[in-house]
């Protein structure tokens, strides 16, 4: 069965990056080594693995990547430090 990750990089400046891929292994190497100099990580190394989640399809996998993309930082946070109870409140829009 062929597994696809989202996940998100903690790039040196503090910047967040999330990606999807289906060899884990290789995508970070490409990232690190900056084997893409026109992408947002290859100027922002060293990167720092925060967080991944596993996939059996590819479609909800790239939907979950689209979803977390459009998050501020505080609900990726919440995210990467498990604190699952934290995202509907962090999702909700603050009315002045």
């Amino acid at each position: 069965m062929k597994l696809f990750y989202v996940y998100i990089l903690e790039c040196s400046d503090g910047t967040y990056y999330t990606g999807i891929t289906s060899d884990m292994e290789k995508r970070l190497a490409s990232h690190n080594i900056g084997a893409y100099p026109n992408s947002y990580t290859a100027s922002r190394g060293p990167l720092k693995l925060v967080f991944y989640c596993e996939f059996t399809e590819a479609a909800v996998a790239i939907a979950t990547e689209k979803q977390i993309k459009k998050w501020s930082r505080a609900k990726k946070q919440a995210l990467i430090s498990g604190q699952f109870d934290k995202l509907p409140n962090l999702a909700k829009k603050k009315f002045s």
